[in-house]
């Protein structure tokens, strides 16, 4: 006869191994989020040379003519691209997170098994279960480690970026004669 503490067992295991296929996709996922996002910043990296688009807004911004107060215009472009910048930046610190996380889930699900192969005398199941264990834990850690990486380059970027358009914006406000030196 079953006792309460078993069927208790018997519920967390279920739902233990319900989790094992969206533990398993979200970590998938978050592996090919972090190969996109190095794309990315080697892309961002390599075009850094360039002149910055920013300043183009920037100096478009004053060179037009409207109904809002040039100081306006200068910070709402200094704000949209501070948020995209940072927008970046938070999505990395979400895998610097979540890769840990999903890699420790996708170890626990597959040990319960394998522990249950042992007791059952099962070695085959025992090291398939290991094997997929261990993989787990080694890319939810290198998702974690890659992503904590590009985060500290994209935050570089962002602060150097930032400054560097709030200089341009303070000489475009200054005058015509302080852009120039700029």
């Amino acid at each position: 006869m079953a006792t309460p503490l078993d069927t208790l067992r018997l519920i967390l295991h279920g739902i233990a191994d319900l989790l094992a296929w969206p533990v398993m996709v979200g970590l998938l996922l978050a592996a090919a989020l972090t190969l996109i996002a190095v794309g990315q910043c080697l892309r961002q990296g390599l075009t850094r040379r360039r002149p910055d688009a920013g300043l183009e807004h920037l100096d478009r911004a004053a060179r037009e003519a409207g109904d809002t107060p040039l100081s306006l215009r200068l910070e709402r472009i200094l704000v949209e691209a501070e948020h995209r910048q940072w927008r970046a930046v938070t999505r990395l610190r979400l895998l610097v997170r979540v890769g840990p996380a999903l890699g420790l889930m996708g170890t626990l699900i597959p040990m319960a098994h394998a522990l249950q192969g042992l007791a059952e005398g099962q070695m085959p199941a025992l090291a398939g279960n290991m094997v997929t264990a261990f993989a787990a834990t080694v890319l939810g850690l290198a998702i974690s480690v890659v992503a904590f990486l590009l985060a500290a380059v994209r935050e570089r970027w962002a602060r150097d970026d930032g400054a560097e358009l709030a200089l341009h914006a303070e000489s475009l406000l200054a005058g015509p004669e302080s852009a120039a030196h700029a």
